[in-house]
């Protein structure tokens, strides 16, 4: 797996479409944060955005079952009955296998799940109420939205998905500067155009390991 800011970073940017549509013209400081401990365990913290990211994951690093919360834009078939709210479908569900998972990956909204195999030495916990739009800015951000836990044996994985440095701790943070919004040709329906819109502009990547300081940047059109 790859995370949706590693896609950006391989030039697969369109794969990352769906984590910006609900970004206009602007600037928008410390996204995606991610806050990493290594020691005799892997405690990898992020923020709302990596919520599909943790799951998908876990899901492909051991067979283990999840529960929570699954939200969806649109009917979801297979989790039961879903309560719709503000036009989002919300299903609690128990004991999802990894098939489920990957079968729902490109289909959520959000996964609000929680994992644990005492056995397989991991576990995932996510909180389960995403943050309203804009309360998520600068100096505002949860990075323990979502909390990973894995033995040493996941690391090459788990540090090739989220292009993690070789260190003991690390704090990593995205800026965002969305220069210009592409619209679909010929389309005139206002919420396909916000949905379908390109953004275009660069990520801004700062990288704390081992206090060390680093900074990337990424041209990018998602």
């Amino acid at each position: 797996m790859d995370c949706f800011i590693k896609k950006i970073w391989e030039g697969k940017a369109e794969q990352a479409h769906n984590y910006f549509v609900r970004f206009g013209k602007g600037q928008f400081a410390n996204r995606a944060a991610l806050n990493l401990q290594k020691g005799t365990k892997i405690k990898l913290r992020g923020s709302f955005e990596w919520v599909n990211d943790f799951v998908i994951l876990a899901s492909e690093l051991t067979e283990i079952k999840f529960s929570g919360i699954v939200l969806g834009k649109q009917e979801l078939s297979g989790l039961g009955y879903g309560k719709k709210k503000a036009g989002i479908f919300e299903y609690n569900v128990q004991e999802l296998q990894n098939r489920q998972i990957q079968e729902l990956k490109d289909r959520v909204y959000a996964m609000l799940l929680d994992a644990e195999s005492a056995d397989q030495g991991l576990k995932l916990k996510i909180k389960k109420k995403m943050p309203k739009p804009g309360k998520s800015g600068e100096g505002k951000t949860d990075d323990k939205f979502c909390q990973l836990e894995a033995d040493l044996k996941y690391w090459q994985q788990i540090s090739e998905a989220f292009m993690l440095p070789e260190c003991k701790k690390c704090k990593i943070s995205h800026t965002y500067i969305i220069e210009e919004i592409i619209l679909p040709a010929g389309e005139k329906d206002p919420e396909k155009l916000r949905l379908l819109a390109k953004r275009k502009g660069k990520i801004i990547r700062k990288i704390e390991a081992d206090k060390r300081e680093s900074q990337e940047e990424k041209k990018f059109e998602a």
